[in-house]
């Protein structure tokens, strides 16, 4: 069985190749499967066959014919809990706590959130990826959109490639930042550690703008904003100019403030994942079009390390 999936190209992916804006618009599927499909005829361009690297003007419409999941390579559904922020027909959004993975991969085969979401509403199955239509590292905390059915599906992927979707993360950083930025810097693969990325010019397009929300001694806690959704990418632009986030096991080192005291050293030393989370979203409803916003408060681990912090600078007289 086939599912046949419509999508309108975004006006602002004009210029570029049929296989890119695949890798936009459905983003839950590897750029090998589409340039896969593209290949055996399953894409067709305003009713035409176009090459993957062909250039789309903007507008036309995609048609996908994307074949259903055998119901053994469905991943197994599992009662983990969730906590469910906002819930309707077409849509939810799920508070994801630490150590959550989203998807089964290697060494992740089970106890991820699509397992979870796939026990809590088993209609999911017939939505890719249980409708995922982003994600967040494991250690990330904070929230994440569910389509529940095909239409909100297609129209979120859409949103997100329009970069219709306002995305806000809290990270706390290494290092004082006196005012707010942008980091305009292009992403791709580490040269040497394939598990990593990097800034880099071959790299895709990556865009983070971020604003102070509180300093401390030698941190900064950063209000962050994407206009892009790159790996790894807060964490690599952040990183990219000297301040990298608290915590982060790929991307920077402990460093403790000269002279601090006892609880704040400990409370450094500790903290074992990156100190970021996605706090804020702000979209319109994929079916209604009703604008939404949503937000979820810091998890307990960074609250706590935000108060250390703000003792610690109390402290010293900073």
């Amino acid at each position: 069985m086939e599912a046949r999936e419509l999508y309108q190209t975004p006006p602002e992916l004009a210029g570029q190749r049929l296989d890119q804006v695949l890798a936009l618009l459905l983003p839950e599927y590897s750029r090998s499967r589409l340039q896969e499909w593209i290949r055996d005829g399953r894409v067709a361009v305003d009713g035409a066959q176009l090459a993957a690297s062909g250039r789309l003007r903007g507008g036309e419409q995609i048609c996908v014919q994307v074949p259903r999941q055998n119901a053994d390579a469905v991943p197994a559904a599992e009662a983990i809990a969730l906590d469910i922020v906002h819930e309707d027909a077409d849509l939810l959004v799920v508070n994801k706590p630490a150590g959550l993975v989203v998807h089964p991969g290697a060494g992740n085969p089970v106890g991820t959130l699509m397992n979870a979401l796939l026990h809590y509403d088993p209609g999911l199955a017939d939505v890719p990826r249980a409708g995922i239509v982003h994600r967040l590292d494991k250690d990330t905390t904070g929230l994440l959109l569910v389509a529940r059915t095909l239409p909100a599906h297609k129209r979120l992927v859409e949103q997100l490639a329009a970069r219709e979707v306002h995305r806000e993360y809290l990270a706390l950083v290494q290092g004082q930042i006196i005012a707010g930025g942008t980091v305009d810097a292009p992403i791709g693969r580490h040269r040497q550690d394939r598990t990593r990325m990097a800034v880099s010019q071959g790299g895709r397009e990556a865009v983070t703008h971020y604003r102070v929300a509180q300093r401390f001694r030698q941190h900064t806690l950063l209000r962050v904003m994407l206009e892009t959704g790159r790996t790894h990418q807060i964490r690599v632009h952040l990183a990219s100019i000297g301040h990298a986030v608290v915590g982060d096991p790929t991307y920077s080192r402990l460093r403790l403030p000269a002279g601090a005291s006892a609880e704040c050293v400990a409370a450094l030393g500790g903290f074992r994942r990156q100190a970021l989370h996605a706090a804020r979203l702000e979209l319109a409803h994929p079916i209604s079009d009703e604008p939404l916003e949503f937000s979820a408060p810091l998890p307990a681990d960074m609250a706590d390390l935000l108060d250390v912090l703000a003792r610690d600078t109390e402290q010293a007289g900073a």
